[in-house]
């Protein structure tokens, strides 16, 4: 059984400064990094954005604590 791997695509936005490169997710905030360059910037964002999804759940799971809720999947259009 082969098992398919969802992926969300974002925009991630970089931008040389001195010693290096700046970036952030245009549609996530709070997922911006720094690195020496672009590729240990791109590696750097992809773990803000894990960490951000992250601790937005468990926020989220902290907040809705005891109630009863619906959680599911969601998919939206690319646009």
């Amino acid at each position: 059984m082969t098992t398919v791997q969802r992926q969300l695509e974002l925009t991630a936005v970089f931008r040389k400064v001195p010693g290096g490169y700046i970036d952030f997710v245009e549609e996530l905030p709070g997922a911006n990094t720094q690195g020496a360059t672009l590729a240990e910037t791109r590696l750097n964002l992809r773990e803000a954005i894990q960490l951000v999804l992250k601790i937005n759940r468990a926020s989220a799971e902290r907040e809705l604590a005891g109630q009863e809720v619906i959680r599911e999947p969601i998919r939206v259009p690319a646009e």
